[in-house]
């Protein structure tokens, strides 16, 4: 008989557990990771795409860094979350800092469970939603949650951080 796989759970989801926050979570296959996998992993799941929301994670000039969570078919309006977070200006962190940051790789950064707090800007369309989908810590791992429970956690804010569509 074979052995059934241990799953790993990550550190987002230890933290919500400690923090007795209830979440549901999917996983997909390694080989079906890509860019858009967000936006694929909702509509699998029969869950509106606007309800699933991307990790962002940006730098000011100082230094200090901000997360931003918007939904994953639309784009960071970095003005907007600038001033959201009493910034000058906000530009995307560098790669390669993102692990040594969050503790996290590109692709499977959570707002939850990264190696130090950070503030964090969760766009205001998330109150639009009993539950929302975010990153569990992982590529192809996700994790649904109530919006409030997240923003209680994370000590974040809703603010309008998406950018207006030009028509």
């Amino acid at each position: 008989m074979a052995r059934r796989e241990k799953f790993q759970k990550t550190n987002a989801m230890r933290e919500l557990e400690r923090s007795g926050i209830p979440f549901t979570y999917r996983e997909v296959e390694e080989g079906d990771l890509a860019r858009g996998l967000g936006l694929r992993m909702a509509l699998e799941a029969g869950v509106d795409p606007a309800s699933s929301f991307k990790t962002l994670v940006t730098v000011a000039p100082s230094g200090s860094c901000v997360v931003c969570c918007i939904p994953v078919g639309e784009e960071l309006d970095f003005k907007k979350a600038a001033a959201a977070a009493g910034e000058k200006s906000l530009s995307m962190l560098p790669t390669k800092e993102l692990e040594p940051l969050t503790g996290y790789v590109r692709g499977g950064c959570s707002p939850v469970g990264m190696k130090r707090r950070l503030p964090t800007l969760i766009d205001e369309t998330a109150q639009l939603f009993a539950a929302i989908g975010i990153s569990g810590g992982r590529r192809g791992l996700s994790l649904r949650l109530a919006p409030d429970d997240l923003v209680s956690f994370c000590g974040a804010t809703y603010a309008d951080i998406c950018r207006e569509e030009t028509r």
